[in-house]
């Protein structure tokens, strides 16, 4: 586990860990509408759909003395505009990060690993391909 140290010479340092800073990433990019979840990455495999209970999946992080780089392996939904949903996420993880630990966020990567079709989506399709 790599940690992260802020130096304050005033009052001693503030050690955080990079699982926290992809935890931080994690809950922003779910929030984002037209994120169906993250998935594991190439390792984990695009099925893998992981929800609130682990954040830090899908999530890689790069942690410097003052700077943070985020890799996030995201699963859309069927419909939405990747473009639009990506900045929307690029935006929330950098906002989120920044404030939360002080770190100036230098990038966003945004991996998308996969579209989720929901139930209603199929089931209009098979309605469709039956008439």
């Amino acid at each position: 586990m790599v940690i992260n140290n802020l130096d304050n010479s005033d009052y001693g340092q503030i050690k955080i860990a990079d699982e926290v800073v992809g935890v931080i990433a994690g809950l922003a990019a779910t929030e984002v509408p037209g994120v169906a979840g993250m998935s594991g990455g190439i390792a984990g495999g695009i099925a893998e759909m992981l929800g609130r209970k682990n954040l830090s999946k899908g999530v890689k992080v790069e942690v410097g003395e003052k700077e943070a780089a985020v890799d996030m392996f995201i699963i859309v939904e069927y419909g939405v505009k990747i473009p639009d949903v990506s900045w929307q996420i690029q935006e929330s993880v950098k906002k989120a990060v920044e404030t939360m630990t002080g770190l100036k966020v230098i990038e966003v990567n945004i991996h998308v690993q996969g579209v989720n079709i929901d139930k209603e989506n199929k089931e209009e399709e098979n309605i469709q391909r039956v008439k």
